[in-house]
């Protein structure tokens, strides 16, 4: 099958305007990608289906969500792709935190090419979530840590009622064990619209055990 937008239109009504924007985001992801090495090389010929359709189905997900945390932004993977879906969307925005200063450049320029709603936070995760003070509906990561390390990176913004939405691969039930010896969660496993080995794991409540 030919990788194209037809990947995220299988999951999403998208737009004129916004295919354009996603788009444009391919375009400047293929030509920073030989300096910054933002995704995987052998995923290059798959990047509709295994990278822009793979975090379009956030929104697909949870089309009510308007304030979005993203965690580990990097390429914009998850986070530029659902502020490029909700760039028309009135009182959207998607806060990215990256550590890496040409990652933050790179999103930077997509967001001024594109007009995703986002903003970008430059700093470590831990650094920037400490003094936290957004109102945030939804955390979201891709590839970044283990579950366990997702909830002790997020914790501030999750005990602020914020609901954790990560991507998760075959391994999740080992990650979840090893979880659940620090936490007591509240989770919904949603299948993945686009890997069958994957899912998207949300975290309704998660409480730190008292040991």
């Amino acid at each position: 099958m030919t990788d194209t937008i037809a990947a995220v239109e299988a999951i999403l009504p998208v737009s004129r305007e916004t295919g354009e924007r996603l788009e444009r985001y391919v375009a400047l992801l293929r030509k920073w990608q030989p300096a910054q090495n933002l995704v995987s090389p052998n995923t290059l010929g798959q990047i509709w289906t295994r990278h822009v359709a793979d975090c379009a189905q956030l929104v697909a997900m949870f089309p009510d969500t308007r304030r979005w945390l993203d965690l580990g932004s990097g390429a914009g993977l998850p986070g530029l792709i659902t502020a490029i879906l909700l760039a028309d969307t009135d009182g959207a925005v998607v806060h990215c935190v990256e550590a890496n200063q040409r990652k933050c450049a790179f999103l930077r320029t997509v967001i001024r090419e594109t007009g995703a709603k986002a903003i970008v936070h430059e700093g470590r995760i831990e650094s920037v979530l400490k003094r936290w003070s957004e109102p945030v509906e939804r955390i979201s990561a891709r590839a970044l840590a283990s579950l366990a390390d997702l909830l002790d990176l997020s914790a501030p913004v999750l005990a602020a009622g914020a609901t954790g939405t990560f991507h998760k691969g075959e391994d999740f039930e080992g990650e979840l064990a090893e979880a659940s010896k620090s936490w007591s969660l509240d989770l919904i496993r949603h299948k993945s619209m686009i890997d069958e080995r994957s899912s998207i794991v949300e975290i309704c409540r998660a409480e730190r055990r008292i040991v």
